[in-house]
């Protein structure tokens, strides 16, 4: 493709066109109310901030830019964003922080429906300058495609007021969050609309939302409100003590399909809307690592965080054993990626890509509801 067409409904149609992030100038921020109730208490990262090692940036680049490569060897169209300084502290009227994260995971940020590209809130106050990186990319789009929509959410103040204070304790433990994950009490408050496009999966007309660490219920109720023409489902995951990000939990492979994280199974109310229309679900494999790589926010279950490049074809990271032989059982051919180096620059191989454009139109595949 060289002319741009933004246009994708699901996350399985034959992927054209993507967006594949860069880990320049990355950083650990300092502490914020929202970080801190991500990172768990035996974590690596606690007090720690500034730019990551030289090293490790080099070496996520070098597997970022050959995942690059692979997509384009198949004939996908590969955009990348223009880093920002992301050293420069993030600085409003109503906060301050001494830098920002970085670029990697266009996932996070951007969320394409049909023929729009959304800018998400973002719940970290080091993430709240992230939708810059992708500016020059959202202009370029705009321009060559006349039925492009570029859309922003409405940018969060992000005050004390949208955090819980008492998520903010080092020693409040596993089991606490667990009680409170189930609980549905999360460190966002409802003071405003807070999401990140990671939380959102798109079935066609269906939007799956998780809510969690980082979308709020209002958060969901503006994207219902943004999105008439679709069902927007809220669900969440009683078994996650860190709920960010549903793409390690929750995972469609192809219409009728879907890998659930065991430890952090759809409740049985949930399940019914996907069991009524004749969905699997099924746990997906264990991971092959006991812990996640040093600095890394996120579990070892980026296992099941892959990239579907059609309903027959899964790309996969290159250690998950486990998981490229239950996607072969599952009937899928599977591609492996070296990217594991990079996955504490912001995730995994889904997490570090967004869709620009997929084969295919919008379906409905729920239609008992």
């Amino acid at each position: 493709m060289t002319k741009t067409i933004v246009n994708s409904w699901n996350e399985w149609d034959p992927l054209r066109h993507v967006i594949v992030g860069r880990a320049d100038d990355c950083h650990i921020p300092p502490a914020e109310p929202a970080l801190d109730a991500k990172v768990p208490e035996d974590s690596d990262m606690r007090g720690q901030w500034g730019r990551r090692p030289p090293d490790t940036i080099d070496r996520a680049n070098e597997l970022l830019d050959g995942f690059a490569a692979l997509l384009e060897g198949r004939g996908i169209r590969v955009d990348r964003p223009t880093p920002i300084d992301h050293a420069q502290p993030a600085t409003t009227p109503d906060f301050h922080t001494d830098s920002q994260f970085g670029c990697m995971p266009p996932r996070d940020v951007l969320l394409t429906v049909g023929s729009e590209i959304l800018e998400a809130t973002m719940s970290y106050r080091c993430r709240w300058f992230e939708y810059l990186n992708y500016r020059p990319l959202m202009q370029r789009y705009f321009e060559e495609d006349p039925r492009f929509r570029h859309e922003s959410a409405p940018k969060p103040r992000l005050t004390d007021a949208d955090y819980h204070p008492d998520y903010l304790s080092d020693k409040i433990g596993t089991a606490k969050r667990l009680e409170w994950a189930a609980a549905k009490h999360f460190v966002t408050t409802e003071e405003e609309p807070l999401f990140d496009a990671a939380d959102v999966l798109r079935f066609g007309r269906d939007l799956v939302v998780q809510h969690g660490f980082t979308t709020n219920l209002k958060g969901i109720e503006w994207l219902r409100r943004h999105f008439p023409d679709h069902r927007v489902h809220a669900v969440n995951f009683p078994g996650d003590p860190y709920p960010i990000h549903i793409d390690a939990t929750f995972t469609p492979l192809r219409p009728g399909l879907i890998l659930n994280n065991p430890q952090r199974r759809l409740p049985d109310a949930q399940r019914q809307m996907f069991e009524r229309n004749g969905w699997d679900i099924v746990d997906a494999a264990q991971p092959a690592h006991n812990s996640p790589p040093p600095l890394c926010y996120s579990s070892t279950w980026l296992s099941m965080n892959v990239l579907v490049l059609d309903p027959k074809t899964v790309c996969v990271e290159a250690s998950e054993v486990y998981q490229m032989e239950q996607m072969d059982k599952l009937g899928m051919n599977v591609i492996p990626v070296a990217l594991r180096d990079a996955y504490a620059f912001g995730g995994g191989l889904h997490c570090c890509t967004a869709d620009v454009y997929r084969e295919g139109q919008c379906e409905d595949y729920f239609p008992v509801q």
